[in-house]
């Protein structure tokens, strides 16, 4: 299984689109056993669920991602997680022990800062 959290300085981003890049975990019977970054190709409509999806990229976690973003990535086979805030071992831990619920909450806004994901677990 292959993890995307979608960053911002060693943290889960709270708008997917707009991150840094993407911090991707491969894990194998619950272990992490490859870590890797990747920079954000850029933000443009419909691209970076295509992007994850050839990345081979099965669950993207962030702290908010707008509505079509989020049906894109279902249509793409790519489990969505939003409402994740903290620091992305802490949240890889908490995703890996079964722990980490998506709040599905949509984001309705581009212009925000930190107004998107708002929960710790």
């Amino acid at each position: 299984m292959k993890i995307a959290l979608a960053v911002e300085d060693n943290k889960v981003s709270q708008h997917f689109g707009h991150c840094e890049g993407f911090h991707m975990v491969e894990v194998n019977k619950g272990n992490v056993e490859k870590e890797r970054f990747i920079e954000n190709p850029g933000h443009r409509p419909g691209f970076l669920p295509r992007f994850l999806n050839e990345q081979g990229v099965n669950v993207i976690i962030s702290g908010g991602m707008g509505e079509m973003a989020q049906e894109l990535f279902t249509q793409n086979n790519i489990e969505v997680i939003t409402g994740a805030k903290g620091p992305i071992g802490d949240i890889i831990k908490i995703y890996l022990d079964g722990e980490l619920n998506s709040s599905n909450e949509v984001c309705k806004e581009h212009d925000h800062e930190d107004s998107c994901g708002h929960h710790d677990k």
